[in-house]
């Protein structure tokens, strides 16, 4: 039960802290807007898929869990 308590806390940190970086509108600029996410625009079709900004996402939380299971 104490992993339990300490999975729920860490996620609702996590949630708040990422709420807050949305309300503020920190993110708002480079989030989704970094080199090498692709963007295509033709007409009326857009299409749009943030590879750069997930991989730095998943390094980011892959280094963050890493932490907390040490």
């Amino acid at each position: 039960m104490e992993e339990l308590g300490k999975l729920l806390i860490f996620l609702g940190l996590a949630i708040a802290v990422v709420g807050l970086f949305l309300w503020t509108g920190l993110g708002k600029g480079w989030i989704g807007h970094l080199p090498g996410d692709i963007t295509v625009h033709k007409g009326n079709f857009r299409f749009y898929f943030p590879i750069v900004t997930c991989l730095l996402l998943s390094l980011l939380l892959s280094f963050l869990l890493w932490l907390w299971r040490r």
